[in-house]
C-alpha cells in the first residue's frame, strides 16, 4: 500500500502519461501507462540494455523504427478461440499486423551488436501464409473478395445478373409512365428495388408500397412486375451472406490455430514499442543511461545536473519556469541526509526528483543529468511527502505523517515502530529484520506537533533508518538535526540556498553547509519594525545568532570557491579552444608548405623538362650537316642562355682542391643538374657526364663537387712532335651479338635506357629489333635516337636481317 502511495506521491502516473505519448501502437501506449516497477536488478538492467540498443538503433536508421500495421488484436484472438466468427476489418487487423512484426523483425536482423533485440525477435512467428490467405480473401474494405471461393464467385455473378435484371424492367417502367412517377430515379428501401410514384397516380403502377415521402406526395412503390425477381435477388444475397461468413470462419479457425504464437507476437511488439518509447523519451529529456553501483564497493552516487522531468515537461509544453538542475554526489558511507532550508526553496522537489530518478532507472528508462549516471538499484521507494491531514478520518497534519512513516517501517521489514498518536518510544531494533536496499523520502520530518518534541522523534527515526535503509533523504526545520552529522558519520547536511537581496530561493542545492534561519532577516527586509525584529533576536539568544554567522561566512566561503572554480573552467575552456586554434593553423601551414613544396617541384621539373627539349634542339641543328665553327659558337652561347635561365639563383662559396674522377657525382652550376663522370678530363680540361639520358662534354671549370669544392686547374704539357699517322682504314658494317639489341616486349621507358647504355658504349652501327606490334615501341626508338647526341642517322635493316622490324643505328 505504502509503494502505491509513494508513486502517488512522486506523480510517477503523470511520468508515465508522458511517456505513452511517445508509444507508436495502442498496446505500447497502454503499457506505458500502466508502467511495471521491476522486482530485481536483473530485469531493470535488461530493460536498460533494451533502451539502450533501441536508442542506438535508431540513430542508425533515417526514420526510426516502424511500426506501421500492428494493431491491438487481443480481443479478436479471444473470441477466436471461443469459435466466434471474426468480421473482415479484425481479419485485416491481424494480417497487417503480422506484416508489421516481420518488418520489425527484419529490421532487426539486418542490423550488427544488438544481441537483446535479436534475442527478443529470434522466436517471432509471423504466419506470412496466414497473411497472403487473409489477403486473398479479404480485400482493403474489409469485405470477402469474389475469389476467396468459386461459390462465391458465382453467387456474386447471379446477384449481378439479376439486379441488372431489375434495373432493367424498373428502367422500362420509369419510361412508360413517365407521367406517373415523381422523378426519373431507381432507388431502394430495404433491400427492395423501387420507383418514386406519385400518389394521386398509384394504380397506374400496380405495385407493393415499400415507404412513403413526409410529405405524403410520393410513394416508393416496387412494381408487381418485379417482385418475383426482389425475392429471386433475395434468397441470392441470402447464399452470398452465409458463403462469406463460412469463409469468415475458415480463416477465424486458422488464426484460433495459432493463437499461443499470435499472442507472443504482440508481447514482443508491445515490448519493442515501449523500449522505443523509453529510447525516444529519454533522447527528449536529454537523459543519459544509468550505471547500478553497489555501495559496499565504496562507489559513490553520482547524479550531476539533475532535473525534475515533469517540471521540463512543464517547461516544455505549459510554459513553466526554467528548471533549475540539483547535484547529487553521496559518498558510500553516508545513509542519511539532512535538507535544511526556507520554504519554497526547493527541499520538497529535490526529494521527488531523486525518487523519480531511482524509479526511472529501475523501469530502463535513462535519467536526465549529465554524465556519469550512478545510482544504486533500490528495490523499494518509500516516501512521506505532503501533508495527509484528514477531517474525515480526524487526523491531524502529525497524525497522518505518523501513519505513513508506520506503512514505510512495514514496508521496509522492520515491523511498526508504534509511532501511533502520542507514542514516541521506539522498540528494540535487534528484534527487527532490516531491509538496506530501500530509498526513503521524508519530507518535513517530524512536523506538526510540538517542537521538542518532534525534533527528539525527529532523530530518534531518522538514526533507526541510518539502520535500516540504504538511504534517507529528510528535510526538515529543526537546528537540532543539523548537528548529527558531528555525532555521526553516517550523516550529512545540505542546504537549499535562498538570496537575501531579492528575499528569494535560488533552488540550489548546497552540501555540507546546513541552512540557515532567515526568518528575522525577511521579516526586517519586509518591513517589520527593527525593534521588534532586535527583541527576537534577544529571545533567540546569542549561541543561534553566531551559528547563524557561522554558516553565513561558510556559504560566502563556498560562493568565493565556485567563482573561483567558475574562472579556472573559463580558463581551461579559453585554453582549449586557443589550443584547436592553434592546432588547427599549425595543420594549415604545414598542408600549405607541403602544397607550396610541392608546386615548386613541379615547376622545378617542367623546367627542367623545358631546358631539356631546348638543349636537345641546339643538338639537332648541330647534327644537320657538317657544323661549323659559327654555329658551334651559336650552340654554345644557346647553351649559356640556357643554363643562366635555369640556374639556381643561390651561388656557392667554392672550394678548391678537387679533381673529378670516373663514377664521381658533380654538379654542374650552370645546368642546375648533378650528372655523373663518364670519362676524366682530358688535358684540355673536358670531361664527359651523364644526367639522365643526356651525355655531354664540360669544361672543368663548369663543375665543383657536391660539397662545393671548385676542380683543380690542369697543366697543359708541351706539345709533342707531331707523328705521322697512315690513314684509318674502313671497317666493314657485320652485325654481330655484340652490336645487336632485342627489345622487343620491352616498354619505351625500359627500352631508352637500354638503348642509351648500347649505344654509349658502341664503337660501331647498333641493329635494334623492336619488331612490328602495334608500331608504338618502334617509334619511341625513332624519337629517342632523333635526340641522342652520339647517333649520326638510322634507317631500316636489310630484308634478311629483319627489314622494317629492326632499325640500324649509324654511331659517330
Amino acid at each position: 500500500m505504502i509503494q502505491s502511495e509513494t508513486l502517488e506521491l512522486l506523480e510517477w502516473h503523470r511520468l508515465c502519461q508522458h511517456l505513452a505519448t511517445f508509444a507508436a501502437t495502442k498496446l505500447g501506449a497502454t503499457a506505458a501507462r500502466h508502467l511495471k516497477i521491476p522486482d530485481s536488478q536483473i530485469q531493470s538492467e535488461e530493460l536498460l540494455e533494451q533502451t539502450k540498443e533501441v536508442y542506438q538503433l535508431e540513430t542508425r536508421l533515417t526514420t526510426g523504427l516502424s511500426f506501421e500495421g500492428i494493431q491491438d488484436i487481443g480481443d479478436s484472438l479471444e473470441r477466436a478461440e471461443r469459435s466466434g466468427v471474426l468480421a473482415g476489418d479484425e481479419l485485416l487487423a491481424i494480417a497487417t499486423t503480422l506484416s508489421g512484426a516481420r518488418n520489425l523483425r527484419r529490421v532487426i536482423d539486418n542490423q550488427e551488436d544488438l544481441p537483446i533485440l535479436t534475442d527478443l525477435v529470434a522466436d517471432l512467428r509471423t504466419y506470412p501464409e496466414l497473411e497472403q490467405e487473409i489477403h486473398r480473401c479479404i480485400d482493403e474494405r474489409a469485405q470477402v473478395t469474389d475469389r476467396a471461393s468459386q461459390k462465391l464467385g458465382e453467387i456474386r455473378t447471379d446477384l449481378r445478373r439479376v439486379r441488372s435484371q431489375i434495373t432493367q424492367k424498373l428502367q422500362n417502367i420509369l419510361q412508360a409512365k413517365s407521367g406517373a412517377v415523381q422523378e426519373q430515379l431507381i432507388t431502394q428501401r430495404g433491400d427492395r428495388f423501387v420507383i418514386p410514384v406519385k400518389a394521386p397516380q398509384k394504380d397506374a403502377i400496380p405495385g407493393i408500397v415499400h415507404d412513403t415521402s413526409t410529405s405524403g406526395a410520393t410513394l416508393y412503390v416496387e412494381p408487381n412486375s418485379v417482385v418475383p425477381l426482389g425475392n429471386q435477388l433475395r434468397q441470392i444475397i441470402r447464399r452470398e451472406q452465409a458463403e462469406e461468413e463460412a469463409i469468415r470462419r475458415a480463416l477465424t479457425e486458422q488464426v484460433a490455430a495459432v493463437k499461443p504464437d499470435l499472442e507472443r507476437l504482440l508481447a514482443i511488439a508491445t515490448t519493442l514499442d515501449l523500449a522505443t518509447a523509453r529510447s525516444r523519451y529519454s533522447y527528449w529529456l536529454g537523459a543519459n543511461p544509468p550505471r547500478f553501483i553497489q555501495r559496499e564497493d565504496n562507489e559513490i552516487i553520482t547524479l550531476r545536473n539533475l532535473r525534475h522531468p515533469l517540471l521540463v515537461w512543464q517547461q516544455q509544453h505549459e510554459q513553466g519556469q526554467p528548471v533549475v538542475p540539483v547535484d547529487l554526489l553521496i559518498n558510500p558511507l553516508i545513509r542519511v541526509v539532512t535538507i535544511t532550508g526556507p520554504n519554497t526553496g526547493g527541499k520538497t522537489v529535490t526529494l521527488k526528483t531523486l525518487g523519480l530518478a531511482a524509479l526511472m532507472a529501475k523501469v530502463g528508462l535513462f535519467v536526465p543529468a549529465r554524465e556519469p549516471v550512478e545510482i544504486p538499484w533500490f528495490d523499494k521507494v518509500l516516501a512521506d511527502i505532503g501533508d495527509e491531514q484528514s477531517l474525515q478520518q480526524s487526523l491531524s497534519t502529525f497524525s497522518g505523517h505518523i501513519r505513513r512513516i508506520s506503512r514505510i517501517l512495514e514496508a521496509l521489514g522492520t515491523g511498526d515502530l508504534g509511532l501511533g498518536t502520542g507514542e514516541k518510544e521506539i522498540p528494540n531494533p535487534q528484534s527487527l529484520i532490516p531491509n538496506p536496499q530501500s530509498l526513503v523520502l521524508l519530507d518535513e520530518v517530524g512536523a506538526g506537533t510540538d517542537p521538542v518534541e518532534g525534533s527528539a522523534l525527529a532523530i530518534a527515526l531518522l538514526q533507526y533508518l541510518a539502520n535500516h535503509a540504504q538511504l534517507t533523504i529528510a528535510t526538515t526545520h529543526f537546528g537540532e538535526l543539523k548537528a548529527l552529522k558531528y555525532e555521526d558519520e553516517r550523516f550529512e547536511n545540505a542546504s537549499v540556498e535562498f538570496d537575501e537581496s531579492t528575499l528569494s530561493p535560488t533552488y540550489r542545492l548546497l552540501w555540507g553547509i546546513p541552512g540557515r534561519s532567515n526568518a528575522l532577516t525577511i521579516a526586517l527586509r519586509l518591513g517589520l519594525k527593527p525593534e521588534v525584529v532586535e527583541q527576537a533576536k534577544t529571545q533567540v539568544g546569542e549561541a543561534t545568532d553566531e551559528v547563524n554567522q557561522v554558516i553565513a561566512g561558510l556559504e560566502a566561503q563556498r560562493r568565493r570557491q565556485e567563482t573561483k572554480a567558475a574562472e579556472a573552467q573559463s580558463l581551461l575552456q579559453q585554453a582549449e579552444r586557443l589550443y584547436k586554434e592553434v592546432s588547427a593553423k599549425a595543420a594549415s601551414l604545414e598542408e600549405r608548405e607541403s602544397s607550396l613544396r610541392a608546386s615548386q617541384e613541379i615547376a622545378v621539373q617542367q623546367a627542367i623538362a623545358q631546358a631539356k627539349g631546348e638543349i636537345a634542339q641546339v643538338i639537332r641543328r648541330l647534327q644537320k650537316g657538317t657544323p661549323t665553327a659559327q654555329e658551334a659558337q651559336q650552340a654554345t652561347n644557346a647553351l649559356n642562355q640556357i643554363s643562366q635561365q635555369y640556374q639556381p639563383a643561390t651561388p656557392v662559396k667554392p672550394k678548391a682542391g678537387f679533381m673529378p674522377k670516373v663514377g664521381d657525382r658533380v654538379r654542374i652550376p650552370k645546368l642546375g643538374q648533378i650528372a655523373d663522370v663518364i670519362t676524366a678530363p682530358d688535358e684540355d680540361g673536358e670531361l664527359s657526364v651523364r644526367f639522365g639520358l643526356m651525355k655531354m662534354n664540360v669544361k672543368l671549370q663548369d663543375v665543383e663537387s657536391l660539397d662545393g669544392q671548385k676542380p683543380e686547374a690542369i697543366v697543359k704539357p708541351k706539345p709533342a712532335p707531331a707523328a705521322v699517322t697512315p690513314p684509318p682504314q674502313s671497317v666493314p658494317e657485320i652485325r654481330t651479338s655484340q652490336n645487336t639489341i632485342d627489345l622487343r616486349g620491352k616498354r619505351v621507358a625500359d627500352a631508352e635506357y637500354i638503348l642509351d647504355k648500347a649505344i654509349s658504349e658502341a664503337t660501331g652501327p647498333v641493329w635494334i629489333i623492336h619488331g612490328y606490334g602495334t608500331g608504338k615501341l618502334r617509334q619511341g626508338v625513332h624519337t629517342f635516337l632523333q635526340q641522342h647526341p652520339r647517333v649520326n642517322n638510322y634507317e631500316p635493316a636489310e630484308q634478311a636481317d629483319g627489314g622494317t622490324g629492326v632499325t640500324v643505328a649509324h654511331i659517330k
